[in-house]
């Protein structure tokens, strides 16, 4: 359960992270409605992406993966898309902003799940 806990907070911060650096990524809330939509993302992310990379094959294949970059873009989009829908003040104005966005998000989730790997083990 923490663990679960601890991948939203690491979420919500990637997606401060990135709404701070990214012109184009806009929040409008108070904080814990970041941890709605951080849980928003992951869902998105373990639901709708592995299908959408399923029929998306050919072009993964073809461009060696990189299309994943591409995918991870319209999840953050559709993730903003949802966000409208629950109101909870998130939104993406283009599609090089979800691109850049989704860039900065995986950079700093990384980051941050190798600090709290770090921090699990030491306890």
């Amino acid at each position: 359960m923490s663990n679960m806990v601890l991948r939203i907070v690491a979420t919500a911060v990637s997606l401060a992270a990135a709404v701070n650096l990214v012109g184009g990524l806009r929040f409008e809330g108070q904080w814990w409605m970041m941890l709605l939509i951080a849980v928003i993302f992951g869902f998105v992310n373990s639901i709708i992406k592995p299908l959408v990379k399923l029929f998306m094959l050919p072009f993964l294949v073809l461009t060696l993966g990189l299309f994943t970059f591409v995918i991870n873009a319209f999840m953050l989009e559709l993730t903003a898309y949802l966000s409208r829908a629950f109101r909870l003040g998130f939104y993406v104005d283009s599609f090089w902003a979800a691109f850049k966005g989704a860039l900065v998000i995986s950079i700093v989730n990384l980051i941050l799940q190798w600090a709290a790997a770090g921090w699990v083990r030491e306890r």
